[in-house]
């Protein structure tokens, strides 16, 4: 019998799903898991192969070459392409985007949902991302889902940009949240 506790919260792009997923975690003394983070260093992996993220055929191939981690550091989480830590590199507009569509794909989506489930299979986790109380962790004994509207999205994820120091514009990021909850929405996995 299962003697870890798994907690899930889902959501849409923006909505502060990892800043809350971080602090339970902190609080109850739990693993957190950034999925998102996985697509994202898989998507890092497919862009830097010249894979170009939109063709599925190439990029389910791609996938053969790649191995994604994570692991624990003093600093917090890492991840890790193919051994490399790449925590600092995934964090752009580019890879997040690449990762939207990526995430689109039965294949990327098998692809990590192993490494999603072994790191649940042996720790007591907060985990944040798409369809993690559905598929990835269906019977997780605590399961939240957390939203805000598009602008309120947008407008989060601008200032945490600028922060970060990336030039953009509000109108820049509210479009691709617009985008990206319409592939999230309409995907067929």
């Amino acid at each position: 019998m299962n003697q870890h506790i798994h907690i899930t919260i889902d959501g849409p792009s923006g909505a502060g799903k990892s800043t809350i997923a971080r602090e339970v975690a902190k609080a109850l003394g739990f693993l957190y898991v950034d999925t998102g983070a996985l697509y994202r260093a898989a998507a890092l992996g497919v862009l830097e192969q010249g894979v170009d993220p939109k063709n599925v055929h190439e990029v389910c191939e791609a996938l053969s070459s790649l191995e994604v981690s994570m692991k624990l550091s003093p600093e917090g989480q890492r991840t890790l392409l193919n051994g490399r830590d790449v925590s600092g590199r995934i964090r752009t507009p580019e890879i997040s985007t690449a990762a939207s569509f990526i995430a689109q794909y039965a294949c990327v989506r098998s692809f990590l949902l192993d490494v999603q489930r072994d790191i649940a299979a042996s720790n007591s986790v907060v985990m944040d991302g798409r369809d993690i109380g559905t598929t990835v962790l269906p019977n997780a004994q605590v399961k939240l889902y957390l939203t805000a509207s598009a602008k309120d999205r947008a407008f989060r994820r601008y200032h945490e940009l600028r922060t970060k120091g990336e030039s953009v514009s509000f109108d820049e990021v509210y479009r691709e949240i617009l985008q990206r909850d319409e592939r999230d929405m309409n995907r067929e996995v």
